[in-house]
């Protein structure tokens, strides 16, 4: 299972004597200005040793085991899951990363179990919804009863864009109003080729942050709406409405001072065949709505029809743990700059109305991203001389429910974030063999993508696009919370170019997962894995954050991207170079 299926017979590991020698000698020739050169060739030998797919595939089963019942944030999983990752990281001889020295950052959040009962009401005529056959509802104030009954009103996406002149609103009051949207960005045609979409509006394909959920229920907040219910579609979503179904059991968010009151009052998924039989009882087209919402001069459409909604929620406070560990630079100076390697130890609990397999394991996600930033550590622990800046390890809580456990740490790190050079975050490694490419989820927002590059040259290996750019994988892991304090992430995923395999091979996993095992039970470590690409991947990001620790020149976002500003102004104050 673990032998490498190369094409050169040569290479013997994905950082050979050969291969390591090769691309240590072209960095120190000439490398990018993003990279600083590696000392000698045998400098991270021992770190790249250290990495073996066994030790990825123990911590992954072990993370992923049924005695740890889907590692829920505050459950007795998490207890587990806490446990083990500071055992493993003191085994390391990393030290605790926060402030008082504990590898422990307590992170409170409100637990809300929902108990919706919502209907439609068009005239005399009563939608009846079945909760969770048809929606899904939430509510995130820390109130225990939230009620409705409110005019219906769609807003097409829900967007406001100056930049691309779009405003789904135009003035339209829609304060104590139920809002209906559809889910992701605009999707608008090229006008010179229909087959296509703008390029010049919303990045074309690629999902923006107005495509993004979290938004959507922003912006309904902002307009002071009652409530906020997107119309699932599998395909601009990027994943079934079945994945969804852990907002039946519980929900999660940080504790604020005013009990989060200003958000609206229930933010809500509806199926799409149930939301076509609203907007046809009110003598509305899907097709037809749709259509016109891809247009600026899109205005919101009352439907003649009410919301009645009663959400009474259990609510309680309850503690959950970011896991945090330090490896100390060896620069008396630079070990107070850092580099962090993040990946969200949480997953979905447990669901006890389930028959049969009751437990969302999480195997891939994201007990092997959890255990591939485990195997960079022990890489980093095993080096003789430590990189000249601190490595710092951040094992999440709670992504799964918004990217909690990022949010909260992005905001109370225990370390200035303007000290911070990068987040390389993992969410998911590759289990099915050596590619000779890696995807960067993002691709072309920071000189991260640089670095990479050069780390993978010399390995014949190539850095690769988003494969599905519109289902917005950016915005949904944990280094976009890093990301909008300024700090340049890098978010890798498996390659597409398997070695050895049909050209298909790649997408028809990536499908397979998504229908199958996505958010499901059935997410569990796999007879057939192979995790030597897993290998391959795993020292490639050591490297980079590596060469990143060592270098002259910060890593930092490219022109055009949201984050450049306010990253270049932390540059600026603390007087270091700038990245183009």
């Amino acid at each position: 299972m673990n032998t490498l299926r190369l094409k050169d017979p040569t290479r013997r590991s994905p950082f050979g004597v050969r291969t390591l020698a090769l691309a240590l000698l072209l960095t120190a020739c000439g490398g990018s200005e993003s990279s600083a050169p590696v000392d000698d060739s045998t400098a991270l030998a021992p770190a790249y040793g250290a990495i073996t797919a066994d030790d990825i595939l123990a911590h992954t089963k072990v993370l992923a085991d049924d005695s740890l019942e889907g590692r829920a944030p505050a459950s007795p999983g998490e207890e587990k899951t806490v446990r083990y990752l500071e055992a493993q990281f003191k085994a390391m001889g990393l030290v605790g990363g926060m402030p008082d020295g504990s590898f422990v950052q307590n992170v409170t959040l409100v637990r809300a179990v929902p108990h919706p009962e919502a209907s439609f009401h068009v005239g005399s005529r009563v939608i009846p919804l079945s909760h969770p056959a048809d929606y899904y509802m939430v509510t995130r104030r820390e109130q225990a009863l939230v009620e409705a009954d409110a005019e219906l009103v769609f807003v097409g996406y829900g967007v406001v864009a100056p930049e691309y002149g779009w405003d789904d609103y135009k003035g339209v009051d829609v304060k104590g109003k139920v809002l209906v949207m559809l889910v992701n960005d605009p999707a608008i045609p090229d006008p010179a080729d229909s087959t296509k979409l703008d390029s010049t509006m919303f990045k074309g394909s690629a999902m923006t942050y107005y495509g993004r959920w979290t938004y959507k229920y922003e912006i309904a907040s902002a307009k002071g709406a009652a409530g906020a219910i997107i119309i699932h579609e599998t395909g601009p979503a990027g994943y079934p409405f079945a994945a969804l179904s852990s907002l039946a059991r519980e929900n999660l968010d940080i504790k604020s001072p005013d009990g989060n009151a200003s958000r609206t009052g229930f933010e809500a998924w509806l199926t799409q065949p149930k939301a076509e039989e609203l907007l046809t009882a009110s003598g509305q087209d899907f097709a037809k709505l749709k259509a016109a919402a891809l247009r600026k001069d899109f205005k919101p459409v009352a439907l003649g029809a009410r919301a009645r909604v009663r959400l009474a929620s259990d609510l309680s406070t309850v503690q959950s743990r970011n896991v945090v560990a330090t490896l100390p630079g060896s620069d008396s100076t630079l070990r107070n700059e850092y580099v962090i390697y993040s990946a969200h130890w949480d997953h979905m609990g447990r669901d006890t109305t389930l028959k049969g397999d009751q437990i969302f394991n999480g195997a891939l996600d994201n007990a092997s991203g959890t255990a591939q930033m485990l195997s960079i550590a022990k890489g980093f622990a095993a080096l003789p001389t430590k990189p000249k800046r601190s490595i710092m390890f951040v094992a999440l809580t709670a992504e799964e429910k918004g990217l909690l456990g990022a949010r909260y740490f992005a905001s109370q790190p225990p370390v200035p974030l303007a000290n911070v050079l990068a987040n390389i975050n993992m969410d998911g490694v590759n289990q099915w063999g050596p590619t000779s490419d890696i995807i960067v989820v993002g691709y072309g927002n920071s000189t991260l993508d640089d670095v990479l590059a050069d780390v993978l040259k010399p390995l014949g290996r190539i850095v690769g696009p988003d494969q599905e750019p519109e289902k917005g994988y950016f915005y949904r892991s944990d280094h976009f919370e890093f990301a909008k304090q300024g700090v340049p992430a890098l978010y890798t995923d498996a390659g597409d170019k398997f070695v050895g395999k049909d050209p298909a091979f790649g997408k028809q996993k990536r499908e397979e997962y998504t229908s199958r095992d996505y958010h499901q039970p059935s997410d569990e470590v796999k007879s057939d894995w192979d995790l030597s690409g897993a290998v391959e991947d795993t020292k490639v990001l050591l490297t980079v954050g590596y060469r990143v620790a060592m270098t002259d020149t910060w890593p930092t976002w490219k022109p055009g991207t949201e984050f450049k500003a306010k990253r270049d102004s932390v540059l600026s104050a603390k007087g270091k170079t700038k990245a183009p």
